[in-house]
């Protein structure tokens, strides 16, 4: 039979085996810390820029101040030039799979989570909104608009803006107030076939707000209006047609916000003329409401410009009553409280 291994030979066999683990794990560690550095080298290249080590507001004498300010500076220049740099030899090495800019904190991605958002597919706001008031226009209704101003307007800013909210809106007609009151304009625009009331308030002769009374059975939406400019305000500025056009709205997400958007797109007549080109838009963000009037232009197959048309202003939801305008006795369905309601810059209502 076989003799069994001398006490030398176990002697070497237990050495190359811990010479094998010890290679073995050694590899791993590598392996190991490779991944470690390539990911850290990752995130290093995206990562924000440290804050100096030296507050400069702190040091008294002006020229050490100056001074340690430049080479603040351009040791800045010289991290961000590095960090440019490896990005783009991941870039090369990498491809599709180099790491990518982190998203950035906007106060619009952060706002506070509202229970109103409403989903696209929500069958059940689809049925309320095929069942409102507002609900003739999307089948092809033709709206007809009254434009007037406050009693005793005498700014020139607020009849040019009226001419042109006419020349904007197709189908509405601009009626002077002659100190009537806004309840007998209402009953008055409701016996001629008038589907929608605009006032236009002024202080100190320049407009500030917007009322629009959807007739005959509401609702009231009541806007500050703020940064107005007119066409010739306006760079470069194109002469609009009378095409009736198209109407977009956006970021009209919760409920109150798909109320006011559909308030404001009643105004139009929702079957545009596509060969105008022209398009207006309602933006919402941040609660501001920018409105933008535009003619796109074809410049190839491929490249589309657009050119603005004007006015421009912001509007922004001060109350929604329901019905027609009625101050004293109307039922609001929302209105702004600014020490209620303000209480956090991430916190929006449409």
């Amino acid at each position: 039979g076989s003799q069994p291994p001398s006490r030398k030979t176990k002697k070497i066999y237990t050495r190359a085996m811990s010479d094998h683990r010890h290679k073995k794990s050694k590899g791993k560690k590598e392996s190991g810390a490779d991944d470690g550095a390539a990911a850290a080298e990752e995130d290093y290249v995206w990562a924000p820029l440290p804050e100096p080590k030296v507050r400069t507001g702190l040091i008294a004498n002006k020229i050490k101040r100056n001074e340690v300010h430049r080479q603040q500076e351009k040791e800045k220049s010289k991290l961000k030039r590095e960090r440019r740099d490896k990005r783009k030899r991941l870039k090369e090495e990498l491809g599709d799979k180099a790491p990518k800019a982190p998203e950035t904190r906007t106060l619009d991605n952060t706002r506070e989570h509202d229970e109103t958002v409403v989903d696209p597919d929500d069958e059940e706001v689809a049925g309320d909104l095929a069942l409102d008031e507002l609900a003739g226009y999307d089948d092809g209704q033709v709206p007809k608009i009254c434009v007037t101003t406050s009693n005793r307007a005498s700014g020139e800013r607020t009849y040019q803006f009226a001419e042109y909210l006419v020349n904007i809106i197709p189908n509405a007609d601009y009626f002077p107030r002659k100190g009537f009151p806004l309840k007998k304009i209402i009953k008055e625009a409701i016996d001629k076939g008038f589907t929608d009331v605009i006032v236009i308030n002024e202080d100190r002769k320049t407009p500030n707000a917007l009322l629009v009374t959807h007739l005959p059975d509401g609702p009231t939406a009541l806007f500050t209006l703020t940064s107005l400019k007119f066409p010739e305000e306006l760079k470069s500025h194109g002469k609009a047609t009378t095409h009736y056009p198209e109407v977009i709205l956006n970021n009209f997400h919760t409920r109150l916000g798909q109320q006011v958007g559909r308030v404001l797109r009643a105004l139009f007549y929702q079957k545009p003329e596509f060969q105008g080109r022209c398009c207006v838009t309602f933006h919402n963000q941040r609660d501001f409401i920018f409105f933008r009037r535009h003619r796109y232009i074809f410049r190839n197959k491929e490249k589309v410009g657009l050119q603005e048309l004007g006015p421009r202003f912001t509007l922004k939801l001060k109350s929604l009553q329901k019905g027609t305008f009625d101050s004293k006795f109307g039922e609001f369905e929302w209105v702004h409280k600014r020490g209620e309601m303000d209480t956090s810059r991430r916190r929006f209502f449409l």
